[in-house]
């Protein structure tokens, strides 16, 4: 990185970003009340509560959302008649998976081969990080020349919409002129990304139901209708012959026609095993980008170890659809339950359940903000332009800013670049993307408040 004050600045107060993002990751704080303590989400919210209390932010808060989890907010003034920015991220992290799974414990930051590791070290509690490194660096260097808004999310990663209908029931408390939402990430180590998309997402659980209790499988097995045997043919529904999705009425999307995935890199990336092919067709940017793709993420069903000779009566999935911008999340949730309950054999008793649901999202890559991060990105990584990408995940509360402020600008940048593996068993940050990106958003501040 090219030598400036800025970047002097965020260099020096990495040891501290790390000592501060071990005591951050430290807090279990899932927002799945029923495997996770409340205690740690608010143990978390109040931390950076106090980290924006003596960041000099004003009106700092803990937002009750709908949800029941909590939202941190504060307002930090700037020049008079400045532009107001809003900086997003969120403090609730997916659980650990197998904690056992885990090369050093998920909740314990831990450096390891230049990358630190821990659960939320990149999404996104890095991200709260990156936006108080951000500000730090201004305030050394001439002060912040706009006014910030901060918010840090307490449910994101369970998509139950908390600060969604908190925003919508509070409109001016979020207003800005431009967001950046630090929960997104670079395609690639080193190559500057803001991403131009975000797939929209609904959540279902469905459950199958046959008989009044389980029965013998020697004695009813061959005529009793098998609940699991029955769910797991209507997940199969969901896919082509090729794990393309298929659901019924659901338009497959369009192709992608920006930053394009090398097929070698994303098998490489994902860590698919070797002779095991793709889903799906089309360009690996079609695929997750742009086009619709179903998820099973967990079955309820007897566990292999302990399983007895036994006709299952009742079986239950949590089933996931990714939506790319336009489809409506809510017309793929309405065709997606039609499709399960249409698609059920036997005439077994199917129910859904909506869990969570977010809208794609699309950003308008022409305005000005965009023109300022670019000039940002070249800064903080010479050499390099900033790139335009899609990311196949959701952020639910983007169309509801979008929805609220129109004429608001909305960039997405952060820390979950591939190597990452975020949600994933080992997730880690790159210190040196915490840095460059830190630089990145004090740098872009300071272009658009001169725009």
């Amino acid at each position: 990185m090219s030598s400036n004050p800025v970047a002097e600045t965020v260099a020096s107060l990495m040891p501290r970003a790390r000592a501060e993002l071990t005591e951050l990751v430290a807090f279990r704080s899932v927002a799945d009340f029923d495997q996770f303590p409340r205690s740690e989400s608010e143990a978390a919210a109040r931390w950076v509560a106090d980290a924006l209390t003596a960041e000099g932010f004003q009106d700092v808060d803990l937002l009750d959302t709908p949800d029941g989890t909590q939202s941190v907010y504060g307002y930090l003034p700037g020049p008079e008649g400045a532009k107001t920015v809003l900086l997003y991220a969120h403090y609730d992290v997916q659980p650990p998976l197998d904690e056992a799974g885990w090369t050093t414990p998920p909740f314990e930051l831990t450096e390891r081969d230049g990358r630190w590791y821990g659960r939320g070290a990149a999404d996104c509690k890095g991200g709260v990080i990156m936006h108080l490194l951000a500000l730090r660096a201004l305030k050394a260097n001439g002060g912040v020349p706009v006014h910030v808004k901060f918010i840090a999310e307490g449910s994101e990663e369970q998509g139950t919409g908390g600060l969604e209908r908190y925003a919508e029931q509070h409109p001016a408390l979020l207003e800005a002129d431009t967001v950046v939402i630090g929960d997104a990430g670079n395609f690639r180590t080193g190559l500057p990304t803001v991403t131009a998309t975000l797939r929209g997402m609904t959540m279902m659980r469905v459950q199958v139901d046959t008989l009044e209790g389980n029965l013998h499988s020697g004695q009813f097995g061959g005529a009793a209708p098998d609940a699991l045997a029955a769910l797991i043919r209507l997940l199969d529904s969901l896919r082509a012959k090729d794990g393309s999705t298929t659901i019924d009425g659901l338009t497959p999307g369009a192709a992608w026609d920006g930053l394009q995935y090398d097929e070698e890199q994303f098998r490489a990336d994902a860590r698919v095993l070797d002779g095991v092919e793709l889903i799906g067709s089309g360009t690996v940017a079609d695929r997750i980008w742009a086009t619709p793709a179903v998820t099973v993420l967990g079955i309820d069903c007897p566990p292999v170890v302990g399983a007895t000779p036994s006709v299952q009566a009742s079986a239950r999935a949590l089933v996931s659809l990714r939506v790319p911008p336009g489809i409506d999340a809510e017309e793929a949730t309405r065709l997606l339950r039609a499709h399960l309950e249409t698609h059920t054999p036997w005439g077994a008793r199917v129910s859904t359940e909506q869990i969570g649901q977010g809208q794609p999202f699309s950003a308008d890559t022409t305005s000005p903000a965009y023109a300022a991060m670019a000039d940002a990105m070249a800064v903080a990584y010479p050499g390099q332009e900033m790139q335009y990408a899609g990311q196949g995940g959701s952020i639910p509360l983007c169309n509801t800013l979008a929805a609220l402020y129109p004429h608001a600008e909305i960039l997405l940048i952060g820390l979950s670049e591939p190597e990452a593996r975020i949600h994933a068993v080992d997730e880690s940050v790159s210190p040196q993307e915490l840095e460059r990106l830190s630089v990145t958003e004090a740098l872009f501040l300071r272009n658009y408040a001169a725009g």
